[in-house]
């Protein structure tokens, strides 16, 4: 029975990390065209904006009842977005610069290529693209449930 267990654990999380890689490529083979494109929304007035890659509801044996949400965030040189908080798990890949990024207090330089995992409801205290000439773009898949906010400001 723990063996079944496991493998359908298993079984998930390769169905998840399919999705993720499978909307990678979609972002890669891409980016010319998100580039070009309107930002789907303002996350802060420093014109940081992203764009939904994809929304897909998953109902899988373990994972029910949620939904991964992919987006692009574009992120203007100098810019630097307000504290806020993810009430979900969190996955990020950098796109195109660098990031600076101070999560529960520790302090995070990610460069293009770069991939990390934050916890729920952990404290962004700052996010920002540092070079003053350059943008920076952050791949970013939430799991959360329907219609949940995916980022939070803090005051």
């Amino acid at each position: 029975m723990r063996i079944k267990k496991e493998i359908m654990q298993l079984t998930n999380a390769q169905s998840i990390l399919k999705t993720f890689l499978s909307a990678l490529l979609f972002v890669i083979l891409t980016n010319g065209l998100l580039a070009q494109g309107h930002p789907a929304k303002s996350v802060d007035d420093a014109k940081i904006t992203s764009v939904t890659v994809l929304k897909q509801l998953l109902n899988e044996p373990g994972i029910k009842n949620k939904e991964a949400q992919m987006e692009v965030v574009n992120f203007p040189p100098g810019s630097t977005s307000p504290a806020h908080r993810h009430p979900c798990p969190t996955f990020g890949y950098i796109l195109e610069g660098e990031i600076e990024s101070v999560f529960e207090g520790v302090r995070h330089v990610y460069k293009k290529g770069d991939s990390f995992y934050e916890k729920p409801f952990g404290l962004h205290s700052l996010t920002r693209n540092n070079n003053p000439k350059k943008p920076a773009k952050l791949l970013v898949l939430f799991l959360n449930a329907p219609s949940m906010q995916n980022s939070i400001k803090c005051k």
